[in-house]
C-alpha cells in the first residue's frame, strides 16, 4: 500500500471586472440595471464601474449618485464600449451598439426574442461575444427571477393605473377604485392567472374592489387562490360567464401569456361594444399581441385611446413608468451575478456552477447555444456544456 497524494481544491482566482453601462437609447426606456449602492457594492470588492453620462436620469439616480459611490462617468458611448469587460443593460443592443463593442466581451441585457433581427445575431456571434439574456434568468427556486420581478411590478402597477382612468381627472367615470360604507366597491375582471394576475388581484382586493379572475389553468387558479390567502371569484374561461363578467365590469385587465407566440385574444371587438361607457381596458400583454381585439400598441407619451366608449391603455413597458422601483428589484438580481463573476474567476465558472445563469446564455463565445433562436433563423446550435469543456 503506497500513500495516495492528497488532491487539495484550488481556488478560482479573483477578477476585477470592468462594468461598462451605456445609456439606453430604447425608446422610453428609463431603467438602468444598477442603482449607486450596487455600484458602491462592487466597487468596493475590487471592480471598475463605467457609466455613460445621465444613463440614470430617467429613474432619477444622478451623475453624482454614481461617481460618489465610485463610478467613473464618461462622457461618450463610444468610451463604455472601448473600456469594458462587461456591458449590462436594459434593452436588446442595436445595430449602432453592437459595432462600439469589443471582440469578446461579455453582454447582459434583454433578449426580447420577438424583436429580434437576424443582422444583429449575426453581428453579435462575429465578434465572439458571449450574450446572456436576462429574461431567461433562474433563481435557486428555479424561478424566472427578472420577469418574476417585473410581473409583480407590473400586475400591481396596472391597478394604480386603472384608479387614475377611473378619476376624472383623465375624463373617466369618476369612480374611486375599491369601495367605502354603503357603495357598491368597483368590479374588476383579471384575465390570466399568472404572476400579473396575481400581483394585481392582490392590489386590487387591498383596495376594497370586487375581484373576478379567469384563466383555463384551474391549477393556476388554484396556486392564486393559496397565495393571496383568501377567497376570489375565480372560473375557467367560459365564454358565457366571462362575457357577462366583462360586460358589467368598471376595469379589465388582460394579463394572459403565451409561451411562444401571441397570446390568446380572448375578447371580441361585439364584447368589448357592449362594455360599460366610460369603462378601463388595461391589456399588459400588448407586447404579445394582447388579450383584446380592439388592442393597439400605446406610449407613455400617449397611452390611451377611446374605442367604443372604453378606455384602452396598451402600453408594452408598463415597468418604466415606475422605473426607480424596477432598477431597484433589478439591481437585486444582477449585483450578486457580477459579484459571482468576479469571485469565481470569470463568467466561465458561474455559468458552469450556475443552471441559472446558464439558462439565460444564447451566444457562448460567438457559438450560438440557444436552440429556439437556432431554429428561427436556421443557425447551427451548439451545445453550451460541451463549448464549456473545450473552452476550460
Amino acid at each position: 500500500m503506497q500513500p495516495q497524494e492528497s488532491m487539495l481544491e484550488v481556488k478560482n482566482k479573483k477578477n476585477k471586472l470592468y462594468i461598462g453601462i451605456p445609456k439606453e437609447v430604447s425608446f422610453q426606456e428609463n431603467r438602468i440595471p444598477l442603482t449607486p449602492l450596487s455600484v458602491a457594492l462592487l466597487v468596493n470588492n475590487g471592480h471598475d464601474v463605467i457609466l455613460e453620462s445621465n444613463a440614470g436620469q430617467a429613474a432619477n439616480f444622478s451623475d453624482k449618485d454614481y461617481s460618489e459611490q465610485g463610478a467613473r462617468i464618461v462622457y461618450d458611448t463610444k468610451s463604455v464600449y472601448h473600456d469594458a469587460d462587461i456591458i449590462i443593460k436594459i434593452a436588446p443592443p442595436i445595430m449602432a451598439e453592437i459595432e462600439l463593442m469589443k471582440a469578446g466581451q461579455i453582454l447582459i441585457s434583454a433578449l426580447q426574442l420577438a424583436t429580434l433581427k437576424a443582422e444583429c445575431l449575426h453581428a453579435l456571434m462575429a465578434k465572439k461575444i458571449t450574450a446572456l439574456s436576462f429574461e431567461h434568468l433562474r433563481d435557486e427556486g428555479n424561478t424566472l427571477s427578472v420577469v418574476r420581478a417585473m410581473s409583480e411590478i407590473v400586475g400591481a402597477t396596472s391597478i394604480l393605473i386603472a384608479a387614475e382612468y377611473l378619476s376624472n381627472v383623465f375624463d373617466g367615470k369618476g369612480l374611486m377604485l375599491g369601495g367605502i360604507t354603503g357603495v357598491p366597491p368597483t368590479e374588476i375582471v383579471i384575465l390570466g392567472a399568472g404572476t400579473v394576475g396575481e400581483y394585481a388581484a392582490r392590489t386590487a382586493i387591498s383596495l376594497g374592489a370586487e375581484v373576478k379572475v379567469f384563466d383555463p389553468s384551474i391549477y393556476k387558479l388554484r396556486r392564486l387562490q393559496n397565495n393571496i390567502g383568501s377567497r376570489v371569484f375565480t372560473s375557467v374561461v367560459q365564454p358565457i360567464v366571462l362575457e357577462k363578467a366583462i360586460t358589467t365590469c368598471d376595469v379589465a385587465i388582460g394579463a394572459m401569456r403565451a409561451e411562444d407566440g401571441r397570446s390568446p385574444c380572448i375578447i371580441t371587438e361585439a364584447t368589448v361594444s357592449r362594455m360599460k361607457r366610460d369603462s378601463v381596458i388595461i391589456d399588459v400583454s400588448i407586447d404579445q399581441g394582447g388579450c383584446f381585439e380592439t388592442s393597439e400598441v400605446t406610449n407613455h407619451t400617449h397611452p390611451v385611446f377611446r374605442k367604443h366608449d372604453v378606455i384602452h391603455y396598451c402600453v408594452p413597458n408598463i415597468a418604466s413608468r415606475v422605473a426607480r422601483t424596477a432598477t431597484y428589484a433589478l439591481t437585486n438580481i444582477f449585483a450578486p451575478i457580477l459579484l459571482d463573476i468576479g469571485d469565481q474567476g470569470g463568467i466561465k465558472n458561474v455559468i458552469w456552477q450556475k443552471s441559472g445563469v446558464r439558462n439565460a446564455v444564447y451566444i457562448y463565445h460567438g457559438h450560438l447555444t440557444n436552440k429556439h433562436i437556432g431554429e428561427r433563423f436556421t443557425i447551427p446550435c451548439k451545445d453550451l456544456d460541451l463549448l464549456i469543456v473545450s473552452h476550460r
